[in-house]
């Protein structure tokens, strides 16, 4: 029985060790092939840190809104991905900057919390240098990157938020699909949104699915009790994390409209 149970303790400790050396290959899914489509103007962004990342500045149609949005995307793909968001978006007048994170979309570097707050700087403080002022940026976070554009609001005051499906922070999601793992004790990465939101002094909508299936419902109405600010709390009806609804439809444009329209 001793040896059994010396057994089972070296077979945990193994996986707890893999997962705890693995784990960001599990947190981040990079299509990490070169974007080769363009919409927009293709440039590069700089990190503080030396990396140059893809971009793409997508103009406003006419008329045009003097509202720039900076979106952040989830933990998938690259953005490619994010181009009918962008392009819904332009056509309400608004000017749309889309990005890669680090080891994303032929990007150099490979992805981690600090390394993602640096990526999102480098966004922003590229709209500024454009000319646009910082308190006419909406910050659009998808997911994974809702985390992201809400430790760079702790910082760098946008003139709004919108946060799509957001969680209340990594561990939790973590917990609710590995509920027999201790997610808390290895995650190296925590993303802890719902904490910084509450030190968020900008206007914030919510918009989630109420049938996501990788971030709970629950945790996005969540992460909208935290904000001192929500202006509004939108759920779509049946939509899962990836559907095109939640992604870039209808609803979800309504949502920054609305936003932008109360600055």
């Amino acid at each position: 029985m001793v040896r059994v149970a010396l057994i089972l303790v070296s077979v945990v400790l193994l996986l707890l060790a893999v997962l705890w050396g693995y784990q960001r290959q599990l947190i981040y899914l990079p299509d990490n092939t070169p974007v080769t489509a363009s919409i927009g103007r293709e440039f590069e962004l700089t990190t503080s840190d030396g990396l140059r990342l893809g971009a793409w500045l997508v103009p406003a149609e006419q008329p045009a809104r003097d509202v720039a949005v900076l979106v952040a995307n989830g933990n998938g793909g690259n953005r490619a991905g994010r181009v009918p968001l962008a392009r819904a978006l332009s056509a309400q007048g608004l000017t749309v900057l889309l990005f890669d994170y680090r080891g994303y979309g032929g990007n150099e570097g490979s992805p981690s919390e600090r390394g993602l707050a640096r990526d999102v700087r480098a966004a922003q403080q590229y709209l500024v240098g454009y000319g646009v002022p910082a308190d006419r940026i909406v910050y659009f976070g998808e997911s994974l990157g809702a985390a992201v554009v809400t430790e760079l609001a702790t910082s760098e005051a946008p003139a709004g938020l919108v946060l799509r499906s957001p969680f209340v922070d990594l561990a939790s999601v973590g917990q609710a699909h590995y509920p027999f793992l201790p997610v808390r004790l290895l995650l190296r990465d925590r993303f802890p949104l719902a904490e910084q939101l509450a030190r968020v002094k900008a206007p914030v909508s919510v918009v989630y699915g109420s049938d996501d299936s990788v971030v709970p419902a629950g945790q996005s109405r969540e992460v909208a009790e935290a904000a001192p600010t929500l202006k509004d709390l939108v759920e779509i009806p049946g939509a899962d994390h990836n559907d095109a609804a939640l992604v870039h439809g209808p609803e979800v444009v309504a949502a920054v409209i609305r936003l932008v329209e109360r600055l």
